[in-house]
């Protein structure tokens, strides 16, 4: 990808955490004017069949929606495509094979970040059937301690709450009780593995908070923003 190039996000699962990532884009930035800031493209297209739903054979597959959304990005321009959803990272191989344009992987972004030998992890039941995470975490020797099931439900009800426009600190207590189940199995720190759930933050937990989208918004900077534009502790050209 070319510097400085085009950034185009498969969002709208859901919308409000595709909101929330390009909030954090902006903010994270190193921009001195708001003619420095990254071209983003983003198609907010919420009616992407449920990731969760099609892992578990409840729903169609979201992988022709996924391409058709990649494809108008590029056509649109994007040099880089990102997708704010973690359960949805199942099919990038699928979308990486519809465009000519490297597509971000957020999962493996999050993982190589760790530096703990245990974590623990709040996702989606679909993104745990389909392990993106255990085998991310399994490849770096990392072990992975997972909510016991009544815990899963707890934050399944949080994320699909929150995707209903519920106030993400109503659920902070309930996934700050099953982060200390999780840190009293041995999880030294938390992957906040759903973007619903970074809405949540970590800001009161006790364990460090490790966010796949903050760890998106870091990848997407390190691959997007030019090395000579101002911010970056040299003299532009």
């Amino acid at each position: 990808m070319r510097a400085g190039g085009i950034v185009g996000v498969l969002g709208g699962m859901g919308p409000a955490a595709t909101v929330e990532f390009f909030r954090r884009l902006v903010a994270a930035t190193p921009a001195g004017i708001e003619q420095e800031h990254l071209h983003v493209l983003i198609d907010d297209d919420p009616s992407v069949p449920d990731r969760t739903d099609a892992i578990l054979r409840r729903g169609p597959s979201p992988a022709p929606r996924l391409q058709a959304m990649a494809r108008r990005l590029e056509t649109a321009g994007a040099d880089l495509l990102v997708m704010p959803c973690n359960t949805a990272h199942v099919y990038i191989g699928e979308i990486r094979a519809a465009v000519s344009v490297p597509v971000l992987d957020m999962v493996g972004e999050t993982v190589k970040t760790i530096d703990r030998p245990t974590v623990g992890l709040l996702a989606t039941d679909g993104t745990i059937r389909a392990k993106l995470y255990q085998e991310a975490c399994e490849a770096r020797g990392i072990r992975l301690a997972l909510p016991n099931s009544t815990d899963q439900r707890a934050i399944m009800e949080a994320i699909a709450g929150i995707k209903r426009g519920e106030d993400p600190r109503s659920v902070e207590e309930s996934i700050a009780t099953i982060v200390r189940r999780l840190e009293h199995d041995g999880a030294e720190a938390l992957i906040a593995g759903c973007t619903e759930i970074s809405l949540v933050r970590g800001d009161g937990m006790e364990i460090p908070w490790i966010d796949a989208l903050d760890r998106l918004v870091e990848a997407t900077l390190r691959n997007a923003w030019p090395n000579d534009r101002p911010g970056d502790g040299k003299e532009a050209e």
